[in-house]
């Protein structure tokens, strides 16, 4: 009966051990991968780690994690064994206190921790940035320091530090030559613990952060969002230096202990993984630091860009900080929404990248300056069918970036061309293709498609017209089985995993070049015809490096690199003939060229009441989709 436990036990540790694992090795094994897809391995390559390493941003945040995770390691260590030291000589009435409020924090869902501060930080005027980070990380450090050296400080003989002094010790001596070495491996468990903590935390760095300072947690989390092997390059490499870290702390004090006492070994312990830590954060220091040029023209001067995650091309920031000389921050948004409130709430920035909609909005609420048109010297590149758009009739305020459509991408194998003919949008609806479709996650995209399936306006604000459109969208989940989806839909069709499903041209670009066997479709109902563009806020500190900006994005050299690298529709009439036409990236494929010949076709107007209404909506639909499921 126990051999037969013991073996249970095993192979439950076995299973364990192998669930925990496995993702990490299929992450280690896809980062050499040749081919951009993160499902299918299509050969060895080391070109993601060039990437990876070629990259600023990624070099940025491997140092800004590595060192705020030391740094705050160092001073929650020290804080936390004098607090617990100290607390240990206190009343019981404080140390039960102070127990519990030091337990709030780890106790508190981190979301609630991560608004906290942000308020904070806010309420006080704190410009976010790498100090906030730093300050938050070592806030939630401290708690589990305290939690791990107080259990050593109880085992200790409560008259030891008094016999130390009795025999002559100062005060400092006692503390520093008799408590510290007893209590020692408490030290350590909590000076890993924080470290530990401070490398894997997300949400809390996410909201304290500004000014474009990202660690890596906030880096792969935009990475994410999009297609991008280099996220398993950087996760690899974070999985190796913790590995070193973790031989070095475990392996290195067994052979120093047959050379030294045991109070030098433990001094070892935590000075040789610190050691280790600082030696690759000087090595990634290093790297990312190099001469730059002078006597150009923005020399020391510094852009605020505000855009999308993997919405840039892998060189337009170095590029344009070259033949600058000046500093670009970049953060990313995940909404236009979300980059509202923070233009709302007074951040600063010098460029925004919002989309249509949002772009009338912003212009109805004051939050852009007109562009100089003698500042903008580009104009005359870009194709005319993305310039004039009703948000902005004469570009006072906007220059196009992307432009595109929203369409279905399908598989040739499994669809029918004649049912997407004959069907349309409606296609959603044939019981042929149930439990083989995808629904885009966003109630602007979704109601579009079921207003366009209906004949309907996607700008309507009739009541009834969006009840009808709300019944279509509930009759589809609760009776085909989609899968609510975003970006994860753009890998899924590249790898043929379903039959359909609704995306932007852009990401159907990728998904059939990477996948001979897809296509995209665009219902003759009409569609939504989008524009994201490059605005200027009214509070931007430095407007005409900004236009300057503008400039050098819309010109050949950077919108080839944009449009290139993250497969949407350039603005730029030369790199859109170029890209879509012989020998180019997108040859023969459809998605990369709007449609501009349909009078069904429409652009988004930002009407406040009616997004509510849709966004209300749009949660019941996701509701039934629950309940059907």
């Amino acid at each position: 009966m126990k051999k037969e436990k013991r073996t249970f036990g095993k192979v439950l540790m076995t299973l364990a051990i192998i669930f925990f694992y496995v993702p990490i090795v299929y992450m280690i094994v896809f980062s050499f991968n040749e081919g951009k897809s993160l499902t299918s391995f299509t050969g060895f390559s080391m070109r993601w780690y060039q990437h990876m390493l070629e990259s600023r941003d990624m070099m940025e945040a491997l140092y800004t994690t590595f060192s705020v995770a030391v740094i705050a390691t160092l001073i929650s260590t020290v804080v936390g064994t004098i607090s617990a030291i100290g607390l240990s000589k206190s009343k019981k009435i404080i140390r039960r206190i102070m127990d519990q409020v030091n337990d709030l924090p780890m106790m508190n869902p981190e979301i609630v921790t991560a608004i906290g501060f942000m308020l904070l930080f806010i309420t006080f005027r704190v410009e976010k940035g790498y100090i906030t980070m730093l300050l938050a990380h070592i806030a939630f450090c401290i708690p589990y320091v305290m939690l791990s050296v107080m259990p050593k400080i109880r085992s200790l003989d409560p008259n030891l530090a008094d016999a130390a002094m009795d025999l002559g010790a100062t005060p400092w001596q006692a503390l520093i030559k008799v408590i510290v070495p007893q209590i020692t491996p408490g030290i350590i468990s909590g000076a890993l613990i924080a470290f530990t903590m401070s490398i894997d935390d997300f949400i809390i760095s996410y909201f304290v952060t500004g000014r474009g300072v990202k660690n890596l947690s906030i880096m792969v989390y935009t990475m994410s969002k999009r297609v991008n092997p280099s996220i398993n390059a950087i996760s690899t490499l974070v999985v190796v230096i913790i590995t070193i870290l973790l031989v070095i702390i475990n392996v290195i004090p067994m052979v120093a202990a047959k050379r030294a006492s045991q109070v030098e070994t433990s001094r070892r312990r935590v000075l040789i993984p610190v050691a280790a830590a600082c030696v690759v954060l000087g090595g990634i220091f290093f790297a990312m630091t190099g001469g730059k040029s002078s006597s150009l023209p923005y020399e020391g001067q510094t852009l605020h860009l505000y855009t999308w995650g993997e919405y840039t091309g892998e060189n337009v920031i170095p590029r344009f900080e070259e033949l600058t000389g000046a500093k670009v921050i970049m953060e990313n948004f995940e909404s236009n929404e979300q980059m509202y409130i923070k233009v709302a709430n007074g951040e600063s920035y010098d460029i925004l990248v919002p989309s249509d909609y949002m772009i009338e909005r912003l212009i109805q609420e004051g939050y852009l300056q007109k562009l100089d048109p003698d500042k903008i010297t580009c104009m005359e590149d870009l194709v005319e069918d993305v310039k004039g758009m009703p948000f902005d009739p004469e570009n006072e305020y906007s220059v196009p970036y992307f432009w595109g459509t929203a369409g279905i991408v399908y598989d040739t194998t499994k669809v029918d061309i004649e049912d997407l003919e004959r069907e349309g949008y409606n296609i959603f609806l044939n019981p042929k293709y149930k439990g083989d479709i995808y629904l885009y996650d966003s109630e602007r995209d979704s109601f579009m498609m079921a207003l366009k399936a209906l004949g309907y306006s996607m700008n309507t604000s009739d009541p009834e017209e969006l009840q009808k459109a709300y019944d279509w969208l509930v009759q589809c989940v609760e009776t085909m089985e989609p899968e609510i989806v975003t970006d994860e839909i753009i890998d899924n069709m590249a790898q043929g995993r379903k039959a359909l499903g609704l995306i932007y041209s852009g990401d159907a670009s990728y998904v059939m070049s990477e996948n001979e066997d897809m296509g995209y479709f665009m219902p003759e109902t009409g569609t939504n015809l989008w524009s994201d563009a490059m605005v200027i806020p009214a509070n931007a500190k430095n407007p005409d490096l900004a236009h300057e900006f503008i400039n050098y994005v819309c010109s050949y050299e950077g919108a080839y690199d944009n449009s290139s690298y993250v497969g949407y529709t350039s603005a730029n009439r030369e790199v859109l003939n170029e890209l879509s036409g012989p020998g180019g990236d997108y040859e023969g494929i459809n998605a990369y060229i709007p449609r501009t010949d349909n009078d069904m076709d429409e652009v988004f107007v930002f009407d406040e009441e009616t997004r509510k209404v849709l966004s209300n909506l749009w949660s019941k639909v996701k509701i039934a989709a629950s309940n059907a499921n």
